[in-house]
């Protein structure tokens, strides 16, 4: 059994953050989440991953090429055009086993792999869908089930006191290649409006089991701040690189924190990383590898991505930097979401 990534997203609504990059390849917790993902899904028996890709696909060869240095072995299914989630899936058929795991590598997760699989070897049907709980069903597809866990339905974007439940699509599948013969070949299908329905109309046997766990989209601005958070208060419990200096703090490898500097929990720290003089650094701030930051820096509730170079006496607050940002000395910089390579002078 092999696992085919979904990676082809263009992630408009994480821009400019993700302006030149595929969306599953921004940072979380100063790695690439898709990075993450295939480490989480080895550490539970998958070593045969097939990467479903498009835009900017060599940024996702050039990371992990066949794979061999994670210890897995790595396909790649490149879209020659946007096909959908579906389409994405009929394009990697030839490397799918016949049975297979299916991901949104998009969305934030911690995923408990066997009792997902052991629900759909007992019910025997072609599909099984993993699902989440949420607090609001309204935003989302809702799914309507019978006791042993048979989908009659979805329902989407439902008033709440018409929802039939608030279990939604959390982006994991588990499938049989059968089921592949209901997507057609080189067109543009969405699985989730177009052949889960046609599934179920045909009565082709598509459930759903409620996985425990962490789950989030980072799909908006928000929700990817929002995702450090959690995993700073260990509500995720990400496994963070570095070592823990002190309760909620982790710096990395060859590290110059100057004297004086403060690091206010919870705080994460790359490595090769420069901090000035008297900068206080948090709480709820992620610092990329090799950024230099400067002195009488106050930086809380920021995310930046590797090789930024922050001037001496910024005040940053509520703010994401992409890769290589350089900001010049003195502003105030509240709520920016920035991603650019030149400076940015006072």
């Amino acid at each position: 059994m092999n696992a085919l990534l979904l990676a082809g997203g263009l992630g408009t609504r994480l821009r400019p953050l993700t302006e030149q990059m595929p969306k599953p390849m921004a940072l979380v917790a100063n790695r690439p989440w898709l990075e993450h993902l295939v480490i989480q899904l080895r550490d539970q028996g998958i070593d045969d991953f097939v990467f479903a890709v498009k835009h900017f696909h060599e940024q996702i060869r050039q990371h992990f090429g066949d794979g061999s240095r994670f210890g897995v072995s790595i396909r790649y299914a490149l879209e020659q055009s946007l096909l959908g989630t579906a389409g994405a899936i009929k394009n990697a058929e030839t490397m799918l086993d016949e049975r297979f795991i299916v991901v949104n590598a998009d969305i934030v997760h911690e995923i408990q792999l066997i009792p997902l699989l052991e629900y759909h070897r007992q019910h025997g049907g072609l599909v099984t869908i993993g699902l989440t709980e949420v607090e609001d069903p309204t935003q989302f597809g809702v799914v309507e089930q019978e006791d042993n866990g048979r989908i009659l339905r979805f329902v989407e974007k439902p008033r709440l006191e018409e929802a039939p439940s608030r279990r939604v699509n959390a982006g994991i599948y588990v499938m049989e290649r059968a089921s592949l013969s209901y997507i057609p070949k080189d067109q543009a299908v969405s699985i989730e409006r177009e052949t889960f329905p046609l599934l179920i109309r045909e009565t082709a046997g598509v459930y759903g089991k409620v996985i425990s766990g962490y789950w989030k989209d980072m799909g908006t601005k928000d929700r990817y701040r929002s995702i450090h958070w959690d995993i700073l208060n260990r509500e995720f419990a990400l496994p963070l690189p570095g070592q823990e200096t002190g309760q909620g703090i982790w710096v990395g490898e060859d590290c110059e924190i100057a004297t004086g500097a403060l690091l206010v929990p919870p705080v994460l720290i790359g490595n090769r990383v420069k901090i000035g003089e008297r900068s206080i650094i948090g709480p709820f701030a992620v610092i990329g590898d090799d950024c230099r930051i400067g002195r009488n820096v106050r930086c809380s509730e920021t995310i930046m991505w590797n090789r930024c170079k922050i001037g001496d006496a910024m005040n940053l607050n509520n703010c994401i930097f992409g890769f290589g940002l350089e900001l010049g000395p003195r502003q105030i910089l509240h709520e920016a979401v920035v991603n650019r390579m030149e400076a940015m002078q006072a």
